[in-house]
Order: C-alpha cells, then sequence, then structure tokens
C-alpha cells in the first residue's frame, strides 16, 4: 500500500505523526499488505516544516508495522538522498544507516535520468547498512525509452547487486503492454527476482498496466485507498484486487470493517487541515496529463503552487492592462510548454528531481512570454546542472540553442562522475552541530537531518519553520470562510467636506502583504532598487558552500547577490549592474512577491 505517496500525490503536505500512529492500527488490519510505503522523499522536509522531528516520526510510524511483520519501504533519490539536489557522498552512506537504525526495511532507489553512476552506489551503501535495495526503473515513454532500454537497464541493476527491481511509473504514462513485455524481460533473465509496479492513476492506463505486468509476473502492486484514490494518485485497492481476483490471481481478502475506519482517519486528516492544501482537480482523472508527462507525486504541490503563480502573473497583467488568465489556461500552456521544453533538454524521466526541473523552466518560460520576453531568459542553476550532465547522463541529446546559451555563459558540459562535484560535507556539519549546542542524536540522525535539508532544519530548530506553516494554514482557514470575492464590495465612494473619493478595496492575498514582527528588514540605503522577479522565499545562500553577500560588499554585474527558492527550486538573482550593496530588505526565509525590493545598488 502506498500511503506516504498517496497524500504527496494529492496535495502539498503529509499527515502529522500523531495522525500516522493512529491509523497504523486500521492500516495493519485491513489485513491484505505485506509492505507499507512509510517515508522517504518529500517526507522528512514535510515534518520539518511542521516543526515535527523527522526521526520522531519515522521511527514511530515504522514500529507498529514492524511488530506484525509488515516490511516498511521508503523513496530514496540516489545522488540526492532525500532531497531536490545532489548529496556529499558522506552524507549518503549516513544515510541508509540512519534509516534502517529507524526501521525502514526497503529502500526504493531511483535517479530521474536512469543514471546507473547515481543508482549503483545506493544499492551498495543500502546493502552495506542491512537494507533491501530495491532498484527502479523510472518509467516514461519517448522515441528513446523502449523495452530494450528498460530491460538492459534492468539487468545492469541485478548484476550490481540489486535485491529487487520497481517499475517505477510516477506519470502513469507507461503504455500497459510495453510494461508487460518489460516484466517478461527481466524475468528471462532472473526468474525469481522480485518485481514491484507503482503506478499513478491520473492520464488513465493503471487498471490495464496493472493488470499486465500482473500476468507477466509481477509480484507487488502499490495501491492506494479513498478518499485519495485515482485522479493524480493510484489505483484503488478494492477495484485492484477484484480485478487481480477476476484474472485468476491470489490476492489477500480486505478487512472491509478496517478499510472503512482508515477511510474514515484519512477523511479526517483531510478535514483537519491537510485538504487545505488538495485542489480539487487533483481527484480528477485527466488525459491531457499523457502529453506533459508530469507524475502524480508532482501533481500534488503543482496545482497548489500554480494558485500564487497566476496570482502575481496576473496582478502584473493587471498592471499593464492585459486580460488576467484562468487556471485551466495557465495549466494548458504549461502542459503545453512542458512537451515542448522536455525534447530540448535531453528527455530526463519526469520524476523528482527533473520533473521539477522541467516544469519550473516551462513555467518560467510561460510566465516570461506572457510578459513578452524571450524563452529561456530565466533558467536555475540546478536546471542548468541537468542540463550540463552535473546531476548524470541525459538520455537524449540537449537542443542547439541551449548548447549556444551555455556557450555564451561560460558553462561547460560535464562527463564526470556527478559524485565527484560534492564532496564530503560531514565534517562541517558536525562542527555547526558543536556550535549550536545541538545533539547529534540517536545513531547520528539529527546530524543526518541538517546535513540533508540544511536550510529546512535550521528553521525548524529555530521555530520559524513552524509559525511560518500555522501563519499559512490560519490564512488557508480564514480564506475559505470568508464570504466569496464576488460578494465582496472592489469599490466605495466617501465624501470629506464636501467632495467625493473612490476607494479601491483589496482582501486578502491581494493586500500589501505585511512583514513578519520576526523579519524586520534592514535599513534602506541610496541607490536604485534590486526586484525580485519571482514569488518565493528570499535567501542569502542556498548552501554552506556560499559565503553570504552584506551591506557594503562591491559586486560586479552578474555576480549572484541571493536566491529566491520557488517550486522547490533556487532561482539565483544577480547583479543588473556593478556597484555597492547598500541595503538587504529582506531576511533569508522571508516570503517575497514579484517585483518586491530585495536589495539595493548603488
Amino acid at each position: 500500500m502506498v500511503f506516504r505517496d498517496m497524500w504527496q500525490s494529492a496535495g502539498k503536505y503529509q499527515p502529522r505523526v500523531d495522525q500516522l500512529v493512529k491509523v497504523a492500527p486500521a492500516i495493519i488490519r485491513m489485513g491484505c499488505f505485506d509492505r507499507v510505503e512509510t517515508n522517504g522523499g518529500g517526507f522528512e522536509q514535510v515534518n520539518l516544516l511542521y516543526g515535527e522531528n523527522p526521526n520522531v516520526s519515522v521511527r514511530q510510524w515504522t514500529k507498529p508495522f514492524h511488530e506484525v511483520g509488515i516490511q516498511t519501504h521508503m523513496l530514496d533519490r540516489a545522488l540526492n538522498g532525500l532531497r531536490m539536489s545532489p548529496c556529499p557522498k558522506d552524507v549518503r552512506k549516513l544515510f541508509y544507516k540512519v534509516k534502517k537504525a529507524q526501521g525502514t526495511d526497503i529502500t526504493r532507489i531511483f535517479c530521474g535520468l536512469n543514471d546507473t553512476r547515481n543508482v549503483i552506489p545506493s544499492i551498495q551503501y543500502a546493502k552495506e547498512a542491512g537494507m533491501i535495495a530495491q532498484a527502479s526503473l523510472c518509467i516514461t515513454h519517448s522515441p528513446i525509452h523502449t523495452v530494450e532500454y528498460y530491460v538492459d537497464l534492468a539487468k545492469t541493476f541485478i548484476d550490481a547487486g540489486a535485491d529487487e527491481i520497481c517499475l517505477k511509473d510516477m506519470a502513469g504514462i507507461g503504455r500497459p503492454v510495453s510494461l508487460g513485455k518489460i516484466v517478461e524481460g527481466i524475468k528471462a533473465y532472473k526468474n525469481d527476482i522480485v518485481i514491484q509496479y507503482h503506478s499513478h492513476a491520473g492520464p488513465g492506463f493503471c487498471m490495464a498496466s496493472i493488470l499486465e505486468v500482473a500476468k507477466a509476473g509481477c509480484d507487488y502492486i502499490d495501491t492506494a485507498m479513498s478518499p485519495l484514490s485515482w485522479g493524480t494518485g493510484h489505483a484503488d485497492i478494492i477495484a485492484v484486487q477484484e480485478m487481480l481476483k477476476d484474472a485468476g490471481f491470489q490476492v489477500k481478502e480486505i478487512n472491509m470493517e478496517a478499510y472503512m475506519e482508515a477511510r474514515t482517519m484519512i477523511q479526517e486528516m483531510y478535514d483537519d487541515f491537510l485538504g487545505y492544501y488538495i485542489p480539487q482537480l487533483n481527484h480528477i482523472n485527466n488525459s491531457l496529463l499523457v502529453k506533459p508527462g508530469l507524475p502524480g507525486g508532482m501533481m500534488g504541490s503543482l496545482m497548489t503552487d500554480l494558485e500564487d503563480n497566476l496570482k502575481s502573473l496576473n496582478k502584473w497583467k493587471v498592471k499593464n492592462n492585459q486580460p488576467e488568465l484562468t487556471t485551466d489556461q495557465l495549466l494548458v500552456k504549461l502542459f503545453d510548454e512542458v512537451a515542448y521544453v522536455w525534447p530540448k533538454v535531453g528527455y530526463p524521466c519526469l520524476v523528482t528531481p527533473f520533473s521539477q526541473y522541467v516544469k519550473n523552466l516551462a513555467l518560467m518560460n510561460v510566465i516570461q512570454m506572457e510578459k513578452g520576453k524571450e524563452r529561456w531568459s530565466m533558467i536555475a542553476d540546478n536546471i542548468w546542472d541537468m542540463i550540463l550532465g552535473k546531476s548524470g547522463q541525459l538520455a537524449g541529446p540537449v537542443a542547439q540553442e541551449l548548447i549556444d546559451m551555455a556557450k555564451e555563459q561560460g558553462r561547460e558540459f560535464e562527463t564526470n562522475d556527478p559524485q565527484s562535484y560534492y564532496p564530503d560535507k560531514l565534517d562541517e556539519f558536525r562542527a555547526e552541530m558543536k556550535q549550536n549546542n545541538w545533539e547529534l542524536g540517536e545513531d547520528d540522525e539529527e546530524l543526518f537531518e541538517l546535513a540533508m535539508h540544511p536550510e529546512q532544519y535550521r528553521a525548524y530548530k529555530s521555530g520559524k519553520a513552524k509559525a511560518d506553516f500555522e501563519k499559512d494554514l490560519a490564512e488557508r482557514k480564514t480564506k475559505k470562510n470568508a464570504p466569496a470575492a464576488s460578494e465582496m464590495p472592489k469599490q466605495i465612494k466617501v465624501s470629506v467636506n464636501g467632495q467625493t473619493y473612490e476607494v479601491n478595496i483589496a482582501y486578502g492575498n491581494d493586500a500589501p502583504a505585511a512583514t513578519p514582527a520576526s523579519a524586520a528588514p534592514v535599513a534602506a540605503g541610496e541607490g536604485s532598487d534590486l526586484l525580485a522577479p519571482l514569488e518565493g522565499k528570499f535567501y542569502l545562500t542556498k548552501d554552506n558552500s556560499e559565503t553570504p553577500k552584506k551591506v557594503g560588499d562591491a559586486v560586479q554585474e552578474g555576480d549572484v547577490l541571493c536566491y529566491i527558492e520557488a517550486m522547490k527550486t533556487f532561482n539565483a538573482i544577480r547583479a543588473d549592474k556593478a556597484g555597492i550593496i547598500t541595503a538587504i530588505l529582506a531576511n533569508s526565509g522571508d516570503s517575497v512577491e514579484e517585483d518586491d525590493p530585495i536589495m539595493k545598488l548603488a
């Protein structure tokens, strides 16, 4: 059963640990699961954003399943570990030791580039730590990603020591017959290799795909349950069970009393607060998803993030006397641009982080072109890293226009082992913990958490993460319970000393944002404003390797001054001229809107 991914596919967040521990007994009593997906990927970052300790969450959440012999498994992004960006080697090795000690049995290792140089070390590290190493084939549909391509990839992973193979059909766009042929090819090579199939339901292929892979010899099928199955999530356990029984397979029965108990609790979690981050469109299956091939796990957060991007873009359009876009209009433009961009950047499989990179690049293109600017005018550094080969070998060639752009900007294409670009860092993080009097934690798990998620962990320790989340949730609850915008006056007339004035009124996110008490800006100096080119969170650095800019620093045109993190990507903000920084108008972690002044240069 997919539980962690079921929530991520629906919306932006996952349940708190108290909710997870409460639902575990009902999942166990359902009686039809040999495995439960408990953690991995974005799970621990969400804990940190809540102000929860993810290490406590993983230990408490996996414990009840272990006690009854149900295996727990997690998602693992190979070179990236649990995050969007590549990890140092020593952090990757510690990762598996910590997760095994916390109670995770199986690690599902995947690389969106299917680069064996990224996956094979993780297979070795996982096995050394005593975990079951499940190597994934990231499934997509392109002229390059053929049945033979995937069978050969599986053979390489098996020869490298993988205990199991997963067909990770993260967007649900794998074609059913081809998927069956892939399973047949793998079983022909090693008949006793365990194969697990993971598919999202959105595009509509998944039930046919499940039947085809089962007939070909697949051993485990990932499923979800109501009220979060289907849509951008996964096929429902009841439908899958009935289909497989009818096809002659022996499958476990479902304890429906326990099913209804678990279903009720999931709905309670939804009603409590998680539903505020789940757009209604994510409950709907949509064949439009076949064209862009975006994964269900990303569609959950995409629709939430799209609200902010659309709001920001429409503000610009109103200021420039242009008609506003609807969500559907922006979504269609985005899907079309993803389909255009994807071949240009070498057909990376659209799964974290590369799905976000391609989607972000496409969305930035759409926004810039809507404003009359050029396509490719804003490409984040980590997206360039993907294009240039620093994240691994792309499946296909990069478009000549991007090669020319890289050359103009002095960027070089890379062919070395991706790990070589990310040296060991644990000693630096140990020193930081010692300086702050932070405990390393049981099995060095707190050290691991800081090293894996530096910015989020620091925000968690300071209390800022929890405060920001609670503020955002309160605003969403207020907005939901407020009168509809159409019912609210947009303009009133007032009389002062016999003179009549028209007063415009703005509500909620349309009003000027107040500066948080904890984020008092530095006093403004002389010079011109550097404006935020997009909405997101302001940071002076993206990791420990950088020295933050400060007031008084001299900068040259093109120097990186700061970053705006949007949609899980750090976008470098560069100086548009040489000068001196006379003011920094936001603190790290502050939310900024497009066109907000963030620095002054003189």
